[in-house]
C-alpha cells in the first residue's frame, strides 16, 4: 500500500475522532481566515481613503465660515498663484450657485430673508439664480424651521420677538461649477449614465444632474432645462450616495461665473498634491503664497486622522487575532499528531524493523494531518465567508463606540444646509463613523487561498515535529516498550 493510501486511510479510522477534529479544526481555521479577510478589507479601505483625500488641499477665502463667514471671494489669478506652488500637480476651482425655482423664489421674495439668501457649498458666499428645476427634496419640518429662523425680525425695543410666516416654498438646489472632472471633494465624478461636461475652458452648456434630481423634473441625458432663463442639455448623471448630494447639478466653470455674473470669482480651489509625503510643505507654501489673511487652507487628511486612525487599530487587532487562531490551529495539529504517534508507536517500530526510513514515516504522519487539515479548511472557509462581515462590522463598533465625526464643530462646512454636494451632512469627507462602517469585508479567493497557504505549512510543521522525534527511536526501544 502507498504511503498516501495508507494516510488517507489512517486519517479516517476512527470516525468519530476525525469529525471532531475537523470541527474544531474548522472553528480555528474560519476564525483565522475571517480575521484575514477582515485585515485585508481595512487594508483596502485605508489605500483607499489615503487615495481618495490624502493628497487633497482644500482653499477657502479668510474668513468664510458658514452662514456667518466672511472675506474676499477667491480669483482666478490665485489660481494661477497656487498652481506655481512646488509639488502642487492641479487646482480645479469651483463657483457655488443656488438655484430656485421661479414660483418658489417669487414665495421666498414675499418673506423676509429665505434659504435662498444663505450660504453655499462649504459655508461660501453663493449667487442665486432661477431655474425650471423643482428640488428633489422636500422641505419638511427643517426645512420650515430653517425658513422660519431665516424670516426672523428680531428682538424689538419690548424685548417681544416676532416672526413673518414663512410661505409654502422648495427647497433650493445647489450648483457647483468646475473645472475638471472631479467633485468638491476632489473625487472623479462617477458617472451612472451619460458623459462629462468636454471642455471645461468654455461657457458649455451641459450639465451633470444627480439622478434623484432629474428623476423629480423627469429628465434623462439629451434632456433639456433653464437657468435664469439659459437653457441647458443634461449630459450625464451621477449618483452621490446621499438625498442632499442628489438635489444638486454640476456645470462647467464659466458657465457658473457667467450665470451669476461674476467672472474669475471662485468660491474654493481643490489643490491636489503629488504625494503624500509632500503634502505638509505644499499646504505651509500654499499658505505663504496665498496670505493668511486672503485664504484659509485646509487638508482633507485631517478630518479623515480619526477615522484612518480607528482603521488602523482595527487592522493591528485583526492580523494579531488572525496570528493566534493560526497558531491555535497549529497548536490543535501538533497536540493530536502527538496523540496519534503515542498510540502507533508499535505501528512505528514495525515500519522501521522492516525498513522504513524515517522520512517515510514522516511524511506518512504529515499527509494524514493534511487531509484533517483540507476537510477543516473546506468547512472553515465556508464559516469565513460567511462570517468574516460580521466580524469586521463588530471589530469596527467596539473601535468606533466613542469616535466622533469628523464634522465636528470648527471645521469649515461642517453640518451646514449649503455643504459639498455628496456629502453627508454638508461634511465633504463625512463622519468617521461613516467612512468607518462603509468598509466592506468579502472573502476573494486569493485571500483564502493565502489563508489556507499559511495554515498548511503550521501543518506540516505541527505533523512533522513529534513524526520525526518518534521515528529517530530504535525499532527494539519501541517494541520492548509495547
Amino acid at each position: 500500500m502507498s504511503v498516501l493510501a495508507r494516510s488517507i486511510g489512517n486519517a479516517f479510522r476512527n470516525k468519530v475522532r476525525t469529525a471532531a477534529v475537523v470541527a474544531v479544526l474548522a472553528v480555528a481555521i474560519g476564525l483565522a481566515l475571517a480575521m484575514l479577510v477582515a485585515n485585508q478589507a481595512v487594508a483596502g479601505k485605508v489605500a483607499e481613503l489615503n487615495a481618495s483625500v490624502g493628497t487633497v488641499l482644500t482653499v477657502t477665502p479668510a474668513g468664510g465660515q458658514g452662514f456667518e463667514g466672511g472675506g474676499e471671494p477667491l480669483t482666478a489669478d490665485q489660481a494661477t498663484t497656487a498652481a506655481s506652488v512646488p509639488n502642487v500637480s492641479t487646482v480645479v476651482g469651483t463657483k457655488a450657485l443656488r438655484l430656485r425655482n421661479a414660483d418658489a423664489a417669487a414665495a421666498g421674495a414675499a418673506g423676509q430673508g429665505g434659504p435662498g439668501s444663505q450660504g453655499g457649498p462649504g459655508g461660501q458666499s453663493a449667487t442665486t439664480v432661477t431655474t425650471s428645476l423643482t428640488a428633489a427634496v422636500d422641505a419638511g419640518t427643517l426645512g420650515a424651521r430653517n425658513q422660519a429662523a431665516a424670516g426672523s425680525t428680531g428682538t424689538g425695543t419690548s424685548g417681544t420677538e416676532t416672526s413673518a410666516v414663512p410661505p409654502a416654498f422648495s427647497l433650493p438646489i445647489t450648483a457647483t461649477g468646475i473645472g475638471a472632472e472631479v467633485d468638491i471633494t476632489g473625487k472623479t465624478l462617477e458617472l451612472t449614465k451619460g458623459t462629462g461636461l468636454g471642455d471645461y475652458t468654455a461657457g458649455s452648456t451641459g450639465a451633470l444632474l444627480g439622478t434623484t434630481l432629474a428623476e423629480k423634473n423627469g429628465l434623462d441625458v439629451g434632456s433639456t432645462f433653464t437657468i435664469k432663463d439659459q437653457s441647458f442639455t443634461v449630459a450625464g448623471l451621477f449618483d452621490a450616495g446621499t438625498a442632499f448630494g442628489n438635489n444638486a447639478l454640476y456645470v462647467t466653470l464659466p458657465a457658473a461665473q457667467a450665470l451669476a455674473e461674476l467672472p474669475g470669482e471662485l468660491s474654493t480651489m481643490i489643490v491636489t498634491v503629488d504625494s503624500m509625503e509632500n503634502v505638509d510643505a505644499a499646504k505651509t507654501a500654499l499658505q505663504d503664497a496665498l496670505g493668511t489673511d486672503a485664504a484659509d487652507v485646509s487638508q482633507g487628511q485631517r478630518n479623515l486622522e480619526t477615522a484612518v486612525s480607528s482603521l488602523g487599530s482595527v487592522k493591528n487587532i485583526s492580523f494579531i487575532a488572525f496570528v493566534a487562531a493560526l497558531a491555535t490551529a497549529g497548536l490543535i495539529i501538533l497536540l493530536i499528531m502527538v496523540m496519534l504517534v503515542r498510540e502507533r508507536r508499535r505501528e512505528i517500530g514495525v515500519l522501521k524493523a522492516i525498513g522504513a526510513r524515517n522520512r517515510t514515516i514522516g511524511l506518512q504522519f504529515v499527509l494524514e494531518a493534511l487531509v484533517l487539515v483540507a476537510l477543516g479548511s473546506a468547512v472553515g472557509a465556508a464559516v469565513a465567508s460567511f462570517a468574516s462581515g460580521g466580524i469586521a462590522s463588530a471589530l469596527i463598533s467596539s473601535n468606533t463606540a466613542t469616535t466622533p465625526v469628523a464634522g465636528q464643530r470648527g471645521v469649515p462646512g461642517a453640518g451646514m444646509a449649503g455643504g459639498f454636494p455628496g456629502a453627508p451632512g454638508g461634511n465633504p469627507l463625512g463622519g468617521a463613523n461613516q467612512l468607518l462602517t462603509s468598509v466592506t469585508a468579502s472573502a476573494s479567493p486569493g485571500v483564502i487561498a493565502a489563508g489556507i497557504a499559511a495554515v498548511f505549512g503550521v501543518a506540516v510543521v505541527g505533523a512533522l515535529v513529534p513524526a520525526l522525534l518518534t521515528a529517530r527511536i530504535r525499532p527494539i526501544e519501541v517494541l520492548r516498550g509495547e
